[in-house]
């Protein structure tokens, strides 16, 4: 045998043979950090956040739209290649770092702006995503009631041209059109305007003429938003320990809700239209481009990468956790939930297309819709509806409830972590997630109002857009292969975990997965349409103005920190100037992306003087053992 056994400094990876050696602490000069108590609230709250309300009202609206059953193949290739390792490269960055969002992006300082990047998309997202648990909350009170308000037409908010919702045999009966609303035909009635949409847009959003129309708060929802806001504060306030075990009633809850839904779908006259609606192959869709680029956008949503939550929670693990199995593992949980909610979701749709008498790709709804117009529908035909309406919107609450407070988590750990342990103040955790929450609380003022959903829109179609998220996933991958080095990180991995991962993964992070996220986002670059509104409102050329910088505030985080390293530099222009050159040479000459690491590495350390070159590949030699 040629076991070797090769001597190392305490602080670094031990190796005899091939095989090396887990060490049980982490990197020396890094403190001590909360953990938690146990490993199943990792786990727990890993699937909280990443399983929201995408899996339930995206995914299956996109299958059906991409083909049913075929639209599986692109997404699964895609989450191989790209979602799994990110997924694993976040969880396993803030193990190994024991830091939030900012403070990983030490292993290359150059590109610190990564971490600040992820702080501003988050930030964003906990911003509008709770509008959304607004929403569910106030449709939850309003399903305490006799008569569900959204199903009749004798409300203050309805308009002369609101039509009740009808069974399709009354109306080829024909006794509808000569008893109930005069001489109408079907068509005619399917035209009209259903109690359930003029219960959202005239009462829920009382939505305004346009963005330029702020209109008045409605209050309702203004005490509804602060009721959740409150929620969310003590979800996190005391840190994991609390959050560990709020999560494992808040992540299981929804597959209960999902299985009673199932089992009381599938029995409704029309489900079985609907599944096979849902799953039914189209294999000429395959070799369509939309349809793979829908698969990589819905991978990089629902597995919520770029947020830097992940790194966060991921932080709070022992160092010699076995994330690369857990990493599987939570995306196998997080896409099998999202095929799951897809049987749940059009074995309900299709029972609602068999009672009104209409195809089923007329009721299908994705967002929003799916969640607010044709559910609330939905239980109106079923009966007991207000059981089934608490139900459905109380799983709404509770399924984006934990991504919500896991965001802000990982939000308020990203900005703890910039101040070191000497700033101690008691109450410190509590006081940054309550200016947190507030901060937030504030800027939604402006989505409660009458021309809130416009507001909304905008923060959905631009600050966490695929485009922020694919930008932030390709550098990722970037700044670890080839600047700190993909061997040296899968080295590290090896320090905690006791072996390396399969090399598909550092193949991944070097070539193929930047090859993916690059590649989604030219097409949606040179495929940008302007946002409008149902397809009929189109916003003014400011509000785009206004998109377009919460987009770049995350994107242009990455390259206006590089400048300011540069800058900041010690030295004369032409000595940066030289070093810059010099690093660029020293890639070519090594023909190693771990010398372009290290050579970097001496560029982002110009605290004092910069480092020579060769200096900076002894380095390389030193702490970068080869397994």
């Amino acid at each position: 045998s040629h076991r070797i056994a090769r001597r190392r400094t305490k602080d670094h990876l031990r190796v005899q043979g091939n095989r090396p050696e887990r060490i049980k602490k982490p990197v020396p000069g890094y403190p001590e950090r909360e953990q938690w108590t146990r490993q199943m609230d990792f786990i727990m709250s890993c699937v909280g956040f990443a399983v929201g309300l995408g899996n339930v009202w995206r995914f299956p609206y996109l299958c059906y739209k991409n083909g049913g059953g075929v639209f599986l193949i692109p997404y699964l290739i895609i989450g191989v290649v790209g979602g799994i390792p990110i997924f694993f490269l976040e969880i396993a960055l803030g193990q190994f770092m024991k830091a939030g969002s900012i403070n990983v992006w030490n292993i290359a300082p150059l590109f610190k702006g990564l971490g600040y990047a992820s702080m501003v998309i988050v930030f964003f997202c906990n911003t509008y995503y709770i509008m959304v648990l607004a929403w569910a909350f106030y449709y939850f009170i309003k399903s305490f009631n006799a008569t569900l308000p959204w199903s009749t037409c004798d409300n203050p908010w309805n308009t002369p041209s609101c039509i009740e919702i009808f069974h399709h045999e009354d109306c080829l009966n024909g006794t509808i059109g000569n008893t109930t609303y005069g001489n109408m035909t079907c068509e005619e009635l399917a035209d009209g305007r259903s109690p359930i949409i003029e219960f959202w847009e005239n009462k829920v959003l009382n939505i305004s003429q346009g963005l330029d129309y702020p209109g008045s708060i409605n209050w309702e929802l203004l005490l509804c938003l602060a009721a959740v806001w409150v929620m969310v504060y003590f979800c996190v306030w005391k840190g994991v320990k609390s959050t560990g075990k709020i999560v494992y009633f808040t992540a299981t809850f929804p597959y209960v809700v999902l299985i009673i839904l199932l089992v009381r779908g599938v029995t409704l006259p029309g489900a079985y239209d609907g599944i096979m609606f849902y799953i039914k192959p189209d294999w000429s869709k395959l070799g369509e481009a939309q349809v793979w680029i829908d698969a990589g956008t819905q991978i990089f949503f629902s597995y919520a990468i770029g947020l830097g939550a992940l790194t966060a929670l991921g932080s709070y693990n022992r160092f010699n956790n076995d994330c690369y199995k857990d990493a599987f593992m939570l995306a196998l949980i997080n896409s099998g939930t999202s095929f799951f909610a897809g049987f749940v979701v059009f074995a309900i749709l299709g029972f609602m297309a068999n009672e009104q008498g209409v195809d089923i790709s007329q009721v299908a709804e994705t967002g929003p819709g799916l969640a607010f117009i044709a559910y609330p529908k939905a239980v109106t035909l079923m009966p007991m509806p207000p059981v089934w309406a608490a139900l459905f919107f109380f799983m709404l609450l509770v399924l984006g409830l934990d991504s919500q407070f896991v965001g802000v988590e990982g939000f308020v750990t990203g900005i703890l972590d910039l101040f070191p342990g000497k700033y101690y103040m008691r109450y410190k955790r509590e006081i940054s997630v309550a200016i947190c929450c507030l901060m937030c609380f504030i800027i939604d003022l402006s989505m409660v109002t009458q021309g809130g959903m416009y507001v909304f829109q905008l923060f959905d179609y631009y600050s966490a857009s695929g485009m922020t998220l694919l930008w932030q996933a390709f550098w990722e991958c970037i700044v670890v292969s080839w600047v700190y080095g993909a061997d040296r990180f899968m080295d590290d991995i090896a320090r905690m975990i006791g072996y390396r991962p399969f090399p598909w993964m550092k193949w991944c992070w070097s070539f193929i997965t930047p090859c993916v996220c690059m590649g989604i986002f030219l097409f949606h670059l040179f495929n940008y349409k302007p946002l409008t509104y149902n397809n009929t409102y189109v916003y003014p050329w400011w509000g785009e103005v206004i998109g377009w910088c919460m987009a770049l505030m995350s994107m242009l985080c990455i390259p206006v920190s590089v400048l300011y390293k540069l800058c900041r530099a010690t030295g004369t222009f032409k000595e940066v100037s030289i070093n810059i050159i010099l690093t660029i040479m020293c890639f070519f000459l090594s023909h190693s992306f771990v010398a372009l690491a290290v050579c970097f590495g001496s560029l982002s350390c110009w605290n004092t003087h910069p480092r020579p070159i060769f200096n900076a590949l002894a380095e390389r030699r030193r702490f970068s053992p080869k397994i």
